[in-house]
């Protein structure tokens, strides 16, 4: 998770390496918790594409729940629409569980999650993918469970965020990058919070589109990691998606 994320619903404890990685998210000193800024924006684009739920309630799915924050910021904006969450760590989804009216385990690999084909209107995948060993086979596991024309709302640090671009010239270690589980090693921050992959905006578009997925929208939203007197500069930077701390992807079915 990115300091404004959710906990991963997907890691496999096949190897030592992943069965690390498990240990890590199963720790409840990692943060699970997402911005309130992203939440809710994401949150805007989600029910703009679904609609009153006058028209029929729809299944909204948010994988990689975490303790539920999220899902529970978006809640009023989707009234009378089914939120479910989901999630790998059992810590987590103990924390849903007070948020949630529906909180439940699934991974995105092993057998995968626990729900039909075209099961679900929406998927809400907030801050994960970053997180994930196989994020191909992540998409198609979502493209699996969203009805044809179903939506899915990504979104996931930006690894060429303006302020990333200047520490880059700098030689410093971009902001949302790891080289370590145990601590943080050349970049500005203290929390380690378990990253594996960042994206670009151009490479998370060709991505969502190679598995299957027509971009409906990208859009930007700030990070509260900024420092204060940066912050009117981060707010002004999601007007141009490419250089946003957040990426904000809105995606169909194809």
């Amino acid at each position: 998770m990115t300091p404004t994320t959710s906990t991963t619903a997907s890691v496999t404890a096949t190897s030592p390496a992943r069965r690390g990685l498990r240990d890590f998210y199963e720790d409840p000193s990692v943060p699970v918790a997402s911005g309130t800024p992203r939440s809710l924006r994401q949150a805007r684009l989600l029910a703009a594409a679904l609609g009153p739920a006058t028209a029929g309630a729809r299944t909204v799915l948010d994988i990689g729940c975490g303790d539920g924050t999220a899902a529970a910021t978006a809640a009023p904006l989707l009234a009378g629409h089914r939120l479910v969450g989901v999630d790998w760590s059992q810590d987590a989804l103990r924390r849903a569980h007070a948020r949630l009216p529906y909180a439940i385990r699934g991974e995105l690999s092993d057998g995968g999650l626990p729900f039909a084909d075209a099961a679900a209107d929406a998927v809400l995948f907030s801050e994960v993918i970053e997180h994930l060993v196989d994020p191909d086979g992540a998409l198609d596991e979502i493209r699996r469970v969203l009805r044809p024309g179903g939506h899915l709302m990504l979104s996931t640090p930006n690894l060429a965020a303006w302020y990333n671009r200047a520490l880059l010239l700098a030689g410093v270690q971009p902001v949302f990058s790891e080289v370590s589980l145990r601590a943080i090693h050349g970049r500005p921050g203290r929390e380690v919070v378990g990253h594996l992959r960042l994206y670009t905006a151009r490479a998370l578009r060709e991505f969502v589109t190679a598995a299957g997925f027509e971009v409906v929208r990208l859009s930007g939203a700030p990070f509260h990691g900024v420092p204060r007197p940066l912050r009117p500069l981060d707010r002004l930077a999601c007007a141009a998606p490419a250089l946003s701390s957040i990426l904000l992807l809105h995606a169909r079915r194809t």
